[in-house]
């Protein structure tokens, strides 16, 4: 018996490693990418835990792919107090293939203004 919907999802959170806390408030934006073509999916809000309120994708429009999360991470950093125009990191995209449509995929960042690190977390 197969299910018709898949079971996977994609979920993110973001810490700022420069105030060691979640990053609250960070707008991030999903992309699907196909060759050239970068098809928005959704943008959304980090909640105060630096998490979104839901997963970003899930169900049947999480389909395997490719991916980009654009993190808005100079726009965070210049509303909570830190100065530099232009910032160095404006917005950091994270480009990842989902090949399992079943499978929880989560992207976390930890971000500071001058430097970021992502891995797949679970």
């Amino acid at each position: 018996m197969s299910s018709a919907q898949n079971d996977g999802r994609l979920t993110t959170h973001v810490l700022d490693t420069m105030n060691g806390r979640p990053a609250a408030g960070m707008g991030i934006d999903l992309y699907r990418c196909e060759g050239d073509v970068v098809e928005p999916i959704l943008s959304a809000r980090t909640n105060a835990d630096g998490r979104c309120d839901g997963p970003l994708l899930q169900g049947e429009r999480f389909e395997a792919g490719a991916y980009e999360l654009r993190f808005h991470v100079g726009s965070y950093f210049r509303q909570s107090g830190v100065s530099g125009e232009p910032a160095f990191l404006e917005i950091v995209p994270v480009r990842f293939t989902i090949t399992d449509p079943d499978a929880h995929y989560h992207v976390p960042l930890l971000v500071a203004p001058y430097a970021y690190s992502t891995y797949r977390g679970s």
